[in-house]
């Protein structure tokens, strides 16, 4: 007798029996008689493979890569093509577009200095790491000069360690006359340490770095010092150090190359600059004296929960600006519960006027006309009937006034913007429409198309786009959003497991972005590879993610495990029930990181409803993470009389004693970010409770080691089959050896980036 969790449900209905009900409890995942799945082949898994966005993304021609820009505000972009790449060079104020010659001055670069130096803005000087101090070459003579003295080993100036990831480059700021650097001496003294263990034959070779802990006593401190370059002084800040913290990123580097959380004045006088609490509740802007080290506080917010300058973490930029001829700030707040900008008088503290208002969110502030008084910035969820992940440019004055959408087309718009205003180039897109490249004056007037991205081989191929869908919430009121991917050769009249492609946030969502290939965490997942095996495949954003209001992204605050899981639930749910195609049956579910955690969750709390998952390098216990993450989404670690701390609850390993269903575990041995004694002491719980589960460790792999890599073809096909064999319920075709192309697109887009200033 086959028993499903749907007949389950029926039998309990009606007041069966115990019997029944000891049956409902050994549920198992079978096909619907007269369906039986056929058994994907080898020729499925090639086709399949087409779809990897290594490959896929290679078959998209004339994409453009980042707008450059030039001095002279022409600009310069990189375009795929048939043989691989090119670059064009722009001149807006002529509307010519030509392709570049690597000769020319335009398209050279002048010094190459490599990942580990910072570059002066007038190009003459780089900042380097040596011995913990911080040194400068001067470009012109080769001549280099140590500008501190005192820096020592876990105190060095300008670090780059924030725990899950230690660098070489220097962590700093130059002042526009590239005559000061402000950055920090890093005290990591007392921190604890993280250890690794490379595989090789012979002695073992150990990596050891610091990194701090939740509840930790010591954490990363930094004393933040402005230095005089000439005269090789360092003026140390009049202040207590700062915990090692940043107010949207998990670095002191946010993506942009710089110290984050700082601006200098025009004049080089001065510095503003953020400084975030521990548990990031409390942000502070000040400003110092570049002279003397003398420090003022400008203006304080505290919330309840955490302070995020910008909506999501993604955006490299703050939103954030010090406005030094009037001496007030614009202001990034969730203060009404959604993103907005405030104009504060730095002289008082007090909001001179709410610049942006309503149920919508300001993204990134990307440009500020000063002389004009009006801004320029990226927001989402303003339009109505438009997908509220949708980004688009406007203007608007400082006085909340006049706000005029730059960008008109229903679609995600990336923009960048020339330095001194002007113009801007908008690549717009859809995960249905491959993107398009325009050139826009500051009005939002198209100048010229740029380029019109196509995708012949992948549609001679079959690939489809996903399906955009929007299901509600747990609460049955919010609305949520997300991406569906099906097989190319769907037939509404079968019926279709399904997986559930999971990253819960806080800081970003299982789709988030909805651009083409823009939904990256489905690019981990293989979302359109695994569909074309024939799954359903959904990625969903549930509350607790960011992009929308504050309170959305708050839900699950202080209660990391809930993972947006009663979401996906009622999402699928929900999906079933409009599409009898999908067989809530037999639901699977994967993810990485973030998503590794919340997929070994889902299948410990929720055994009825998830069936099969592929984790992949799961933070899976946050109170033996990494501090910074798990201090501000989860809170300060707090420890009852009994000994257990408000992390112990939240921790995967408490709860792996549930599992019933079919579990792959994938780790990286050398993870830096998730180290993998967080998926051992799963595994420990697991092997105590006598539960029967799967293991992938990667030797010499690194965080998210089934994306990039040398084991990466391997642990896909690893994960196609677990989900071909224990949720189709067939045989996959044997040791299919997938092929990724000579160097990834990723590898490519490097490359093609470091060849430029």
């Amino acid at each position: 007798m086959l028993v499903t969790s749907r007949a389950c449900l029926n039998l309990r209905a009606f007041g069966r029996k115990l019997i029944f009900l000891l049956l409902c409890n050994q549920l198992v995942v079978t096909a619907i008689p007269g369906q039986t799945p056929r058994a994907p082949t080898d020729a499925d898994y090639r086709r399949a493979e087409k779809f990897l966005l290594w490959n896929a993304a290679a078959q998209v021609l004339n994409a453009t890569g980042s707008a450059n820009w030039l001095p002279d505000n022409k600009f310069w972009y990189s375009r795929t093509t048939a043989a691989g790449h090119d670059f064009v060079l722009v001149d807006p104020a002529h509307r010519t577009r030509e392709v570049c010659d690597l000769a020319r001055a335009e398209c050279s670069k002048a010094e190459r200095i490599g990942p580990n130096a910072s570059l002066s803005p007038d190009k003459r000087r780089m900042a380097f790491i040596r011995d913990d101090n911080l040194w400068v070459r001067d470009l012109g003579s080769a001549e280099e000069f140590q500008l501190t003295a005192d820096g020592s080993k876990d105190f060095g100036y300008a670090t780059d360690n924030p725990g899950w990831e230690h660098t070489g480059r220097p962590v700093l700021r130059w002042s526009p006359d590239s005559k000061r650097i402000a950055t920090y001496q890093d005290d990591q003294r007392k921190v604890g340490e993280m250890y690794l263990v490379a595989t090789s034959t012979g002695h073992p070779k150990l990596d050891t770095w610091k990194y701090a802990m939740p509840g930790d006593q010591v954490i990363p401190m930094i004393h933040r010092v402005i230095i005089d370059v000439d005269n090789r002084r360092v003026v140390r800040l009049r202040m207590p150090a700062d915990p090692y913290r940043a107010s949207h990123c998990y670095d002191l580097e946010c993506g942009d190359g710089e110290l984050t959380d700082t601006q200098w004045s025009p004049d080089s006088q001065r510095l503003a600059f953020i400084s975030t609490s521990r548990d990031h509740q409390t942000t502070t802007l000040r400003i110092a004296d570049a002279r003397t080290g003398a420090v003022r506080d400008i203006l304080e917010e505290k919330v309840k929960t955490f302070y995020y300058s910008a909506t999501s973490w993604r955006e490299s930029a703050v939103n954030w600006r010090y406005l030094w001829q009037t001496e007030e700030v614009i202001w990034f707040s969730q203060r009404d519960n959604w993103g907005h900008l405030y104009l504060f008088d730095a002289t008082n503290a007090k909001i001179k006027q709410q610049i942006t208002r309503g149920n919508w969110n300001v993204i990134d502030l990307i440009h500020v006309d000063e002389r004009n008084r009006r801004l320029y910035l990226a927001g989402v969820g303003h339009e109505a009937g438009r997908n509220p992940y949708f980004a688009h440019f406007y203007s608007v004055g400082m006085d909340g006034r006049n706000l005029r959408l730059l960008t008109p087309e229903d679609a995600h718009h990336v923009i960048s913007m020339a330095p001194a205003g002007g113009y801007f180039v908008d690549r717009y897109s859809r995960p249905d429409a491959p993107p398009v490249a325009v050139l826009r004056n500051s009005d939002g007037r198209l100048l010229r198309l740029l380029e019109r991205a196509a995708i012949p081989a992948l549609e001679a191929a079959g690939w489809r786009p996903p399906v955009q869908i929007t299901v509600k919430a747990r609460d049955g009121r919010t609305d949520l959003y997300g991406l569906m991917f099906k097989p190319t050769n769907f037939d509404s009249q079968r019926k279709y497991p399904v997986i559930d492609c999971i990253y819960p946030g806080p800081q970003v969502g299982s789709a988030s972005n909805y651009a083409f290939f823009g939904a990256a965490i489905a690019e981990v997942c293989d979302a359109r590879s695994l569909a074309e095996l024939g799954f359903i495949v959904v990625a969903i954003d549930g509350m607790g993610t960011p992009m929308r209001s504050k309170a959305f992204q708050d839900t699950y605050y202080g209660n990391m495990a809930d993972n947006t899981l009663p979401d996906q639930i009622a999402a699928l749910q929900q999906l079933a029930a409009r599409n009898p195609w999908i067989d809530l049956d037999r639901v699977g579910i994967t993810g990485a990181s973030g998503g590794g955690y919340a997929t070994a969750d889902a299948m410990f709390r929720y055994p009825d409803f998830f069936k099969v998952g592929v984790s992949e390098c799961g933070n899976h216990d946050n109170g033996s993470y990494e501090g910074d993450w798990g201090e501000e989404f989860q809170g300060l670690l707090q420890r009852t009389p009994d000994g257990l701390s408000n992390y112990d609850s939240q921790a995967n390993q408490a709860v792996a004693r549930n599992l019933r269903g079919h579990l792959l575990l994938i780790q990286g041995a050398l993870d830096d970010n998730t180290p993998p004694y967080l998926t051992l002491l799963v595994v420990d719980a697991l092997i105590k409770a006598n539960r029967d589960f799967d293991l992938i460790m990667v030797p010499d792999g690194l965080h998210g080691p089934s994306v990039e890599g040398s084991a990466a073809p391997y642990l896909k096909r690893r994960r196609w089959d677990y989900f071909v064999r224990h949720l189709l319920g067939v045989e996959p075709p044997a040791g299919v050896d997938l092929r990724p192309p000579a160097a990834s697109w990723r590898e490519d887009s490097r490359r093609a980036v470091s060849l430029w200033p």
